[in-house]
C-alpha cells in the first residue's frame, strides 16, 4: 500500500439515535417530491453565433487534458445571458430556480424529522441553493427542489430537469465531459466508514475479503475500481455492492449486508453522527472538491454562480463560515480550514 494518505481533521462522532425516523421520512418525502416537467433548454435559447470556436465552455477536449479539474471553470461575472434570462422569464409560479438536491444526507440536504409539518429541506447545500436563488431571482425561496439519486445527477442536468445540481458533487475530469462546474465550494476526501467493533483499520489491507458499499456513479466506486486494478486495494475486496443513494449504504451496513462503506469523509462523518455504532476508519485517501453542476452550454449561469460563491465565501455574517458553523462543525472539525477550498482559479482566455 502506498503511503498516500492525506491528513483529515474529522473527529469522533456523537450519535443522535434518529436513524430509523430519518430513513422513514426520507422514503416518504422521496415519494412526495415530483420530478415531472422540464427546464427550458438553455442551448436552444441561445442566438445563432452566440458561441464561437474560442468559447470558454469546458468541453470534452478540456476534460481530457485536465489535471486539476477544480480549475476548469469560468471566471465570475454578474452579467446576464440566455441561461439566466430563460430562468427569469418563466411565467407565474414557475418562475423558480429548479435545483437537484439530496434530501437524506444529514446536515447537507435533509428533512429534519423534528422540523414540524413543513418538512423544509435544510443543510449546508440547501443554504447555498437559497443564496443562488436570492441573487438570480431576488427571493431565496424562489426554488423548486427536486430530490435526485446520486446516479441521476448528470442525467437530470443533461435532460433539462434541473438548472443546477447542488448535491455534494465532486468535480472531476470525467464529469467535465458531460456537465460544467462552478469553482469549488468545499474540500473533502474519500474515507472508510465501518462499525466501531470492526477490525477494519482504514483504506488498506484490512479491507481484504470484505464487502464494501458505494453509491452508483460516485467517485468512491471509481476509485475502488481503479485501485483494485492497480493493486493498491486487495484483489479480494468485494466492491460489487452499489446503491442509488449514499445513505442506502449506511442502511446496508446497519443490516450487516456489507462490512464497510467508502464515501466522501464529509458525508461519512454525518452518517456516523446518525448512528453511534459506526465510525470513520483511518484517514482520507483522496482530495476532492464539491462544485455546483450545470449544463455545459450555460456559460452565463456558470459565471454567475462563481460570482455568488465569491460573495458567499467573503460574507462572514451569513455566508460560508456561518453555514459551516451551523451545520457541519458538530460533525467535522471546529476549525473549517481543512474543508474550505483554496482560492479559486479560472480558465484563461486563449
Amino acid at each position: 500500500m502506498h503511503a498516500r494518505h492525506l491528513r483529515a481533521r474529522l473527529k469522533g462522532w456523537g450519535g443522535v439515535g434518529a436513524m430509523a425516523a430519518a430513513c422513514a421520512l426520507a422514503v416518504v418525502f422521496a415519494l412526495a417530491v415530483t420530478c415531472t416537467g422540464s427546464v427550458a433548454s438553455q442551448a436552444g435559447a441561445q442566438p445563432a453565433g452566440h458561441r464561437t470556436a474560442k468559447a470558454l465552455t469546458v468541453d470534452a477536449r478540456a476534460a481530457d487534458d485536465c489535471e486539476a479539474p477544480e480549475k476548469q471553470t469560468l471566471s465570475p461575472s454578474r452579467a446576464d445571458g440566455p441561461a439566466i434570462t430563460a430562468i427569469r422569464n418563466r411565467p407565474g409560479e414557475k418562475r423558480k430556480l429548479v435545483v437537484g438536491v439530496d434530501q437524506n444526507s444529514f446536515r447537507w440536504g435533509y428533512r429534519d424529522p423534528n422540523g414540524g409539518e413543513s418538512g423544509r429541506l435544510e443543510g449546508f447545500d440547501i443554504d447555498l441553493v437559497h443564496r443562488i436563488a436570492e441573487d438570480i431571482l431576488g427571493d431565496p425561496d424562489a426554488v423548486q427542489f427536486k430530490a435526485i439519486p446520486t446516479d441521476q445527477r448528470i442525467p437530470a442536468i443533461q435532460d433539462g430537469r434541473v438548472d443546477l445540481v447542488v448535491r455534494t458533487m465532486t468535480i472531476n475530469c470525467s464529469r467535465l465531459k458531460d456537465v460544467a462546474f462552478s469553482a469549488p465550494y468545499f474540500k473533502t476526501g474519500q474515507q472508510v466508514l465501518a462499525p466501531k467493533s470492526s477490525p477494519i483499520e482504514g483504506y488498506d489491507e484490512t479491507l481484504a475479503h470484505r464487502k464494501v458499499c458505494t453509491a452508483k456513479g460516485s467517485t468512491a466506486y471509481a476509485k475502488l475500481e481503479e485501485d483494485r486494478r492497480s493493486g493498491d486495494l486487495p484483489a479480494s475486496t468485494d466492491i460489487s455492492t452499489t446503491v442509488p443513494n449514499q445513505l442506502d449504504c449506511l442502511v446496508r451496513l446497519q443490516l450487516g449486508e456489507v462490512d464497510a462503506v467508502v464515501n466522501d469523509g464529509a458525508l461519512a462523518a454525518s452518517q456516523a453522527a446518525q448512528d453511534p455504532t459506526v465510525e470513520l476508519k483511518g484517514e482520507a485517501f483522496t482530495t476532492e472538491y464539491y462544485g455546483v453542476a450545470m449544463k455545459k452550454d450555460a456559460d452565463d449561469l456558470v459565471r454567475r454562480v462563481n460570482q455568488i460563491l465569491v460573495d458567499f465565501r467573503q460574507d462572514t455574517a451569513t455566508g460560508w463560515q456561518a453555514s459551516y458553523t451551523k451545520w457541519l462543525s458538530a460533525t467535522l472539525d471546529d476549525d473549517p480550514s481543512a474543508s474550505r477550498p483554496p482560492a479559486p482559479e479560472y480558465l484563461r482566455r486563449s
